[in-house]
């Protein structure tokens, strides 16, 4: 029997260490070493442990496409590439309080009904809890079997009784334990411990399972990085409470296209599916202000329209302040350096404010130049088109940069009635995107932009005297 040692694990990224110290050697976090046991096989036992030929096969062959159990939500399945595949573990991570369970919950109803053994799993919760949410959600007709569990052991073992599930959701990962870790549930060796029986389970089974797992404040899903390594898909449920709108995204997919969202909206029936998230995120926009342009973004292969608002005052202050949200804060001081450079603007004395309007979140570099765009209008004044989008990237050398899929991003625009896109002069239009009905305004640097838009401040100016 191997005795067992103490070491102190770190929570954060899962380094080890043999003693406990205040901060943690690997990632630099405080605070985050945690003493657990080292209970290992003798290394005699290792040592003679031998494994097994197998054979080994070429690059040709053939394929054949994963199987899919549709989940009967469309943005669900969009994000999953096309639904469930069997044997899959999944990992759904988000906030507090963003409606990660209801998601699941109305997946479970969804396919339950269609006949599929579906098995929802609570740590957190007392199945009294879930009932009620169900109940809320009209979803109590679904047969899905519920039980509140946190011993891995149990739970496999119930799993395996009767038919196999085609669904199985951990909710969540943080709470279960395994006897064949010795350490606290939630720790770093638990998660991995649980993660890894489960994930052995889905792979011999067929089972598909999904993980729910907590996020940290800075929005990364807790626990080692091991697990998402682990799993075949990492989804992340977003939004603000401030909106209703949620956006769920793949951050890895080893069955489908990563970087896919669905985008929901939070009602008293649950999440309901956005059909159409270009028009949600331009409604009730004020076209006739200042500082407001729309960018052609991508999102995976949707395209989507989204208004990225600007404000450029005169600061007091010693400091100019730079608030942004929704927008990458160092892209963001890259294109006021830009602009001052090439633009021939001066905001060093001038608070700026970026938002990006819906609680979404613009990550491509094709919303710069709608960026740009909106920080000259707010400080010139000039209130640009409203039938007017722009895409492109701006290098820092003020020349605008082409992006790819021009095309879809000109036939969204044209389907919610943009007459005009600013796009950089050297962008490729293909086919499509010309047969879009968009007329077309080629923008070569920031030079341009800037021009382009004094001459609009110039035009509004004659028309107020006039």
């Amino acid at each position: 029997m191997a005795k067992s040692r103490a070491v102190y694990v770190c929570q954060n990224c899962g380094a080890v260490a043999s003693r406990w110290q205040g901060r943690c050697d690997s990632c630099g976090e405080w605070n985050s070493l945690v003493e657990e046991s080292d209970a290992g096989a003798p290394a005699a036992t290792r040592r003679a442990a031998r494994g097994r030929v197998f054979e080994l096969e070429g690059l040709a062959g053939e394929g054949r496409p994963a199987p899919r159990i549709a989940t009967g939500i469309d943005e669900f399945d969009r994000v999953t590439g096309g639904g469930f595949v069997p044997g899959s573990v999944l990992l759904l991570g988000g906030e507090p309080g963003i409606g990660k369970s209801t998601l699941l919950i109305q997946a479970c109803a969804t396919l339950a009904r269609r006949g599929a053994r579906v098995v929802y799993i609570s740590g957190e919760e007392a199945v009294a809890q879930v009932r009620l949410r169900a109940t809320r959600l009209n979803l109590t007709d679904a047969p899905v079997e519920l039980a509140a569990a946190t011993q891995v052991e149990d739970i496999l073992a119930t799993c395996a009784t009767g038919a196999r599930p085609a669904l199985i959701v951990i909710d969540s990962i943080q709470t279960m334990h395994t006897n064949m870790a010795e350490s606290a549930p939630g720790t770093v060796t638990q998660v991995r411990a649980s993660a890894q029986a489960l994930l052995r389970h889905a792979k011999t089974t067929g089972s598909t399972i999904v993980l729910v797992g907590h996020v940290t404040k800075d929005g990364q899903v807790a626990g080692p990085r091991v697990v998402e390594h682990m799993v075949d898909a990492v989804l992340s449920f977003e939004g603000d409470g401030a909106h209703h709108f949620r956006m769920l995204r793949a951050s890895k997919n080893r069955f489908g296209a990563t970087g896919e969202i669905g985008v929901f909206e939070m009602t008293s029936l649950g999440l309901a599916e956005v059909a159409n998230p270009s028009a949600l995120f331009l409604a009730g926009r004020d076209s006739g202000a200042p500082g407001a342009a729309v960018v052609a973004g991508m999102e995976g292969q949707r395209p989507l329209l989204i208004e990225i608002q600007a404000l450029v005052a005169p600061s007091s202050l010693g400091t100019p302040r730079r608030a942004v949200v929704g927008f990458d804060q160092n892209r963001l001081s890259m294109i006021l350096a830009v602009l001052e450079a090439h633009g021939g603007l001066k905001l060093g004395m001038h608070d700026v404010y970026l938002n990006v309007a819906g609680g979404f979140r613009a990550h491509e570099p094709a919303a710069d130049l709608a960026a740009a765009a909106a920080l000259v209008s707010s400080l010139t004044g000039a209130v640009l088109p409203p039938d007017m989008c722009f895409f492109g990237e701006i290098g820092l050398s003020g020349a605008v940069r082409p992006v790819i899929h021009a095309g879809m991003r000109l036939r969204e625009a044209g389907k919610l009635g943009f007459n005009h896109a600013v796009v950089p002069q050297s962008q490729q239009i293909s086919d499509d995107g010309r047969g879009s009905g968009v007329t077309i305004r080629p923008c070569a640097d920031v030079g341009g932009l800037v021009a382009a838009i004094a001459r609009i401040s110039a035009r509004e100016r004659t028309i107020a005297r006039g």
